[in-house]
């Protein structure tokens, strides 16, 4: 399973009533942060997430709303006695903004793995947990991620016992490995079921729409995008700033085949997004128009 809390929904700057958009992921006792605005530490500390278990920190852009938290919340991992690495991925030209970020703390009792993003897309395999970079269009160089859970088909205890194979090898066939019985090789596509559904979310913001971001969101469990502006008059201004709209976000879900959709990142000149809500569903009725700290757990379908 994959715990989700959107920490934030607000873009720009803060409101009283609204945090800058980050994002927290958590699996098999890691946590994945996407983005880190001012006061993200404060919204973690709201969710009960915490700091300790932060592995990796993936940032979409360098515009202050999505990284000025940075500093303080390493600080805070370090009194919250760090010690293991933490990965950064981030945009090229991230260990020397990072360093500038960081220059107040430049001790740390952990190292701080920077990885550069140079390709229109890149994957990486992070503690079992599967991440795509996806380059969108926006003012300044800004990638949207994914983020996958495979699932192995189940294991088939007739076809095992077939192939002769001895029970107490059933567990190596399970985890993937090869095993010889006589002068036969078991492979365990012989004793497994095709793989399963998994599990995926997408995060994307501050970008206009893309067909990239349509496939990178292809059947995703969840989507989380955003949704600048909801009146319809403020497409010149979202086409202008290369940001995205309400129903902009909801064709992107409805052409990728995701399940649910989160719209986030909303402007300051937006005070009650909330009232668009029946409309946003209206345009794709999975759609939610969610609160600071809004929690969902995605578990594999039986």
């Amino acid at each position: 399973m994959i715990d989700v809390c959107l920490l934030g929904t607000g873009g720009t700057m803060p409101l009283a009533e609204r945090a800058l958009t980050a994002l927290s992921l958590r699996y098999n006792g890691s946590t994945f942060l996407v983005d880190c605005g001012e006061g993200t530490q404060i919204q973690l500390r709201r969710g009960n997430i915490s700091m300790h278990d932060i592995d990796v920190i993936l940032i979409t852009h360098f515009h202050a709303d999505h990284v000025t938290g940075l500093q303080g919340l390493l600080l805070s991992m370090a009194k919250a006695d760090r010690l293991q690495p933490v990965k950064i991925i981030a945009p090229k030209g991230a260990k020397r903004i990072i360093s500038a970020l960081c220059i107040t703390a430049p001790q740390m009792p952990f190292d701080v793995q920077i990885i550069e993003l140079e390709q229109e897309s890149e994957n990486f395999v992070i503690n079992g947990l599967s991440i795509t970079s996806q380059l969108v269009e926006h003012s300044v160089i800004c990638y949207a991620y994914s983020f996958a859970l495979s699932r192995k088909g189940k294991f088939d205890p007739e076809s095992a016992k077939k192939t002769g194979a001895d029970v107490r090898q059933w567990k190596n066939l399970q985890m993937g490995e090869s095993v010889r019985v006589g002068d036969k090789i078991i492979t365990p596509d012989m004793v497994m079921g095709a793989d399963r559904k998994g599990l995926k979310v997408t995060y994307c913001t501050d970008t206009r729409p893309t067909d990239a971001i349509t496939e990178l969101a292809r059947n995703s469990d969840l989507l989380i995008c955003e949704g600048m502006y909801a009146d319809t008059s403020k497409s010149k201004m979202a086409k202008e700033k290369k940001h995205m709209m309400f129903h902009e976000a909801t064709e992107i879900a409805k052409k990728s085949g995701s399940k649910r959709l989160w719209l986030t990142h909303f402007s300051p000149s937006l005070p009650d997004p909330y009232q668009y809500s029946e409309y946003a569903k209206s345009l794709f009725s999975e759609t939610l128009v969610p609160h600071d700290l809004e929690k969902t757990t995605l578990n594999f379908e039986d």
